[in-house]
C-alpha cells in the first residue's frame, strides 16, 4: 500500500512540482529567443508590406494631396477618381487580355517543358547527360539583358517582330524549371519506371501515365512562378514589342506617367494597385499547390 506525506503526495515527490516547474535559465533563453524572432519578423513584415501600403495608400488619394507631409498611410478621405482615370487614359481590358494571354501561355509551356526536361535528365540515360545539364545550368548565370539582342534578331528573322508570339516563345525553355523539376523527378521511386518497363511501356507512357501525375505539385510551383515574373516584366516587352495593340499591362502603366513624369502619381499608383490584383489571385487559388510542392519529399 502507497504512503503519503502530510501534503499528500507520494515519498519522493517535491511539492513545488505540484504548483509547476520553476523558471530555469534555459526557459529564459527560450523566451528572449521567441521574443527576438518574433521582432525581426515584425520588422521584415514591416519592410516588405511598407511600400505596398504606401502604394495602396496613395492611390487613394487626390493629386493635391500625394505629396502630403508628414506622410499618412492612411487616407482618411479616400478618393477612387485616380482609378477612372486609369480606365479612360489606358485600354485596360486590352493590355490585361494581352498580359494573360502572354503570362498564361508561358506558365504552361514551361510547365511542360520543365517537366519533360526534367524527366530525361532524371530517368533517362544517354551519353553526354551531364555535359548537357551543365550547360542547361549555366544558362542561369547570363542575364536577359545579354541575349536581347540575338532573340530580337532571330525572332526578326522569323518574321515575329513586333507580335506577343516575340513574348512567348523565347521564355518557354526554362533553365530553372528544368533544374527544379529534375530534383523532384529524382525523388520520385525509380522501381515505378522498372515496373512499367516490364510491363512493356514506352518511356514516353512512362512520363505521362506514371510520372506526369505525380510531378503535378512541382509543375505548379514552376506555373506559378513564371507567372509571377512575366507578368511583371517590362523589359523584354518594351524591346520586343512597338505598336501599342500588343502591348503588356507593365508596359501600358509608363504611359500614365505622362510627357517628362508630369502625370499624377495618385493615377500612376492607381494602375499599379490594378496590376497587381491578378496576380495576388493567382497566388491565392495556387498557395496550397505551391505549399504542396516546396514541402514534398520533406518528410517519408
Amino acid at each position: 500500500m502507497t504512503t503519503t506525506t502530510e501534503h499528500g503526495l507520494a515519498p519522493g515527490h517535491s511539492p513545488k512540482l505540484s504548483q509547476g516547474l520553476p523558471e530555469t535559465p534555459s526557459r529564459r533563453r527560450f523566451s528572449w529567443n521567441f521574443t527576438v524572432r518574433v521582432l525581426l519578423l515584425l520588422i521584415a513584415a514591416a519592410l516588405t508590406l511598407g511600400p505596398v501600403l504606401w502604394t495602396l495608400s496613395t492611390s487613394l488619394r487626390s493629386p493635391s494631396e500625394s505629396f502630403k507631409l508628414p506622410p499618412s498611410f492612411i487616407p482618411w478621405n479616400p478618393d477612387f477618381t485616380s482609378y477612372g482615370e486609369v480606365f479612360q487614359q489606358l485600354n485596360i481590358f486590352l493590355l490585361v487580355l494581352n498580359s494573360a494571354l502572354v503570362t498564361g501561355l508561358i506558365a504552361v509551356g514551361q510547365m511542360v517543358s520543365a517537366a519533360m526536361a526534367g524527366y530525361a535528365f532524371a530517368h533517362l540515360k544517354f551519353r553526354g547527360r551531364g555535359a548537357l545539364f551543365s550547360i542547361v545550368l549555366a544558362t542561369m548565370m547570363v542575364p536577359v539583358q545579354v541575349t536581347i539582342v540575338p532573340v530580337f534578331m532571330l525572332i526578326r528573322g522569323m518574321g515575329l517582330s513586333d507580335t506577343l508570339l516575340a513574348l512567348i516563345l523565347p521564355a518557354i525553355p526554362t533553365a530553372f524549371g528544368t533544374f527544379l523539376m529534375r530534383q523532384y523527378f529524382m525523388g520520385l521511386p525509380v522501381e515505378l519506371a522498372e515496373a512499367a518497363a516490364i510491363d512493356g511501356a514506352s518511356p514516353w507512357r512512362t512520363f505521362r501515365s506514371i510520372y506526369a501525375p505525380l510531378a503535378m505539385p512541382g509543375m505548379a510551383i514552376v506555373g506559378i512562378l513564371a507567372f509571377n515574373f512575366h507578368w511583371n516584366e517590362f523589359f523584354r516587352p518594351l524591346i520586343l514589342t512597338i505598336s501599342e495593340q500588343n502591348f503588356t499591362l507593365p508596359l501600358g502603366l509608363v504611359s500614365l506617367q505622362g510627357n517628362l513624369g508630369t502625370g499624377s502619381i495618385s493615377v500612376v499608383l492607381a494602375g499599379v494597385v490594378l496590376s497587381m490584383i491578378p496576380a495576388l489571385v493567382v497566388f491565392m487559388f495556387g498557395q496550397r499547390a505551391l505549399q504542396d510542392g516546396l514541402t514534398a519529399g520533406t518528410g517519408k
